[in-house]
């Protein structure tokens, strides 16, 4: 039995890839969703769209569907502001690694076309069993894309600007700074 194309791709690979991807990308200071999805979709010299959405229990937390037109991301309208960025960022990741999706998630399981429905009530049905097949992921494409969205995460909570720790600061605080501190301080896990 062969093994799965996600365990044959290291941690290492994937971090690896991700901070490349994340490192090629410029954020607005101080981060601003549209800002940032505007001048992404610039540079791809294609639309994209977000759409909040009222998710119905057990639906997707966000999703991204690409159509002929422009690229989608739909998010909750009821969560948290840092819930929202991090879906936003987590969709992107997927963009920017170039994910075309598949007809079945990680799971096995295809997102269901009356959830979709209910949350993309503005769009044809035809348009949403269309685009549904190619909105799931596999389990490494996941998991390059939230590896994408924590690290620009990072970047928006934490400017770019090296920094060094107040004097006096003890050694164990030092430590962690340099596990969670500036880009020029990052290590490989």
């Amino acid at each position: 039995m062969a093994r799965p194309s996600w365990r044959r791709r290291s941690s290492r690979t994937l971090w690896e890839r991700a901070r490349q991807v994340a490192d090629a990308v410029s954020l607005p200071e101080p981060f601003d969703a549209e800002a940032f999805v505007a001048a992404l979709a610039a540079g791809r010299g294609r639309p994209i769209e977000l759409m909040p959405v009222s998710a119905p229990e057990g639906a997707p937390c966000g999703l991204l569907m690409s159509t002929e037109r422009a690229d989608y991301i739909l998010y909750p309208a009821n969560t948290t502001a840092l819930h929202r960025r991090h879906i936003l960022l987590h969709e992107v990741g997927h963009l920017l690694c170039g994910h075309t999706g598949a007809d079945a998630g990680a799971d096995g399981v295809a997102i269901d076309a009356a959830a979709g429905r209910q949350l993309m009530p503005h769009l044809s049905p035809e348009l949403v069993r269309r685009v549904l097949g190619r909105t799931t992921y596999t389990e490494v494409e996941e998991r390059e894309a939230e590896l994408v969205a924590t690290l620009l995460a990072q970047r928006v909570v934490r400017p770019e600007e090296p920094r060094e720790p107040a004097p006096g600061v003890p050694d164990g605080v030092r430590r962690f700074d340099s596990v969670f501190g500036g880009r020029s301080r990052r290590r490989m896990p």
